[in-house]
């Protein structure tokens, strides 16, 4: 007999399903108050752990999908841990685990205390800066994003709540280089003008953030940040199916 494809068990949790440290940035952003354009120099001393917010948003549903943390059980060493994220990190980014065949990290209750614990550890286990690039997603962004589209993405993200899975998504403008970067949808509110994407930003780990849609514009708007300006993006919701 087949089986249904799992669907996760719970919610994703802010303060439960992340990882504690933040994607680091190359550049240093400060917004011009006069012209509100965003200036940028280098980071000195240069980040240690850059280029990374897809390689995060992908581990970070990995580990919704495919791990249970049993923080009521005994530690274990650290080549123990590192086998163990490697499975987890090695399993499908699209369809989650069974409950009974999930992945089990003992001594530690949730990802945000595991990271936290064990941060070298998951830093060079979850991979690389060049996974960041290395995306389906990105062959889509050089052709021309229609408002059209977008109204589809965003019925996409809503039935992706509907399954019980959490949306990531690639936020771009194209050919413009201002914003290149991923993040993890985990809930959503509607108005008759908006609906309101609650968000894991990979760069602010200290809070949620939030994705809207404008149904008057059929346009996606990210809020200003410490390394955005604020306004339109355009959306690509990636790890969706095989051709993402």
């Amino acid at each position: 007999m087949i089986l249904p494809p799992a669907a996760p068990a719970r919610q994703f949790d802010f303060e439960r399903d992340i990882f504690s440290f933040a994607n680091e940035l190359v550049w240093e952003y400060r917004l011009d108050p006069a012209t509100g354009s965003m200036m940028t120099r280098k980071n000195d001393p240069p980040p240690q752990y850059a280029h990374r917010c897809f390689v995060m948003v992908r581990s970070a549903r990995q580990f919704f999908y495919h791990a249970r943390f049993e923080g009521n059980q005994p530690p274990v060493a650290v080549d123990s841990y590192r086998q163990l994220i490697r499975q987890v990190v090695g399993r499908s980014p699209r369809q989650p685990s069974r409950e009974s065949d999930k992945i089990v990290f003992p001594g530690c209750g949730s990802l945000r205390a595991f990271s936290r614990d064990q941060e070298a550890l998951v830093k060079a286990e979850c991979g690389g800066a060049w996974q960041s690039y290395a995306l389906r997603s990105h062959w889509r962004m050089v052709f021309p994003i229609s408002r059209r589209n977008q109204k589809n993405v965003s019925e996409q993200l809503l039935e992706s709540f509907g399954q019980r899975t959490i949306p990531i998504v690639h936020l771009v403008r194209f050919p413009k280089l201002t914003i290149n970067h991923g993040i993890v949808l985990f809930g959503h509110q509607e108005t008759e003008a908006e609906m309101l994407f609650a968000a894991y930003d990979p760069n602010q780990p200290g809070r949620p953030t939030q994705l809207i849609y404008r149904r008057a514009e059929q346009t996606f708007h990210f809020p200003r940040n410490h390394y955005w300006g604020g306004g339109r993006v355009d959306v690509i919701e990636v790890f969706r199916d095989w051709i993402y």
